[in-house]
């Protein structure tokens, strides 16, 4: 807590700034607030000024979330819902959001299979595609997804 507590204004001032060069969820700006030393009115009181301003949008973070995630760390849907799910976002804004991925999503998912296959150099088969079979589940791909294109590797 700091020495110094930061008026209402001063706490206004420097979450609009936290939340104008990265997309925040609500979790994230209550957590920040919290830091500061804020109380639950002004809390309320930010949040509110935050969200009327725009500094604060949950769908927008949302999607910027998923498609951040999928095209740098190469996540895939279940891991994205996960994740957001984990930061309180409701289950519309999570549908909105892996819509944003949909257009990509096969081909990042199969370049992403192939080149994790190609660099697996374990000499048993069956210990080469659990451990393929492992990673891409971790990265939050669809088993059925996973177990088509390791039919595919076999034939």
């Amino acid at each position: 807590m700091n020495k110094n507590p930061l008026s209402v204004n001063e706490a206004i001032k420097k979450l609009e700034y936290y939340c104008s060069y990265q997309d925040r969820c609500y979790k994230e700006v209550i957590a920040k607030l919290k830091t500061l030393g804020m109380f639950q009115t002004a809390i309320d009181h930010i949040l509110t000024h935050l969200s009327e301003n725009n500094f604060l949008n949950e769908e927008r973070f949302a999607k910027s979330f998923a498609r951040g995630k999928h095209k740098f760390k190469h996540w895939g849907k279940r891991r994205i819902e996960q994740e957001l799910k984990f930061r309180d976002i409701s289950s519309h804004n999570i549908k909105t959001a892996l819509k944003e991925i949909e257009t990509d999503y096969l081909t990042n998912f199969y370049n992403l299979a192939e080149k994790k296959w190609q660099t697996l150099t374990d000499t048993s088969l069956e210990k080469k595609k659990r451990r393929w079979t492992d990673y891409l589940l971790r990265k939050g791909y669809e088993t059925h997804l996973i177990f088509d294109f390791l039919k595919e590797l076999s034939t």
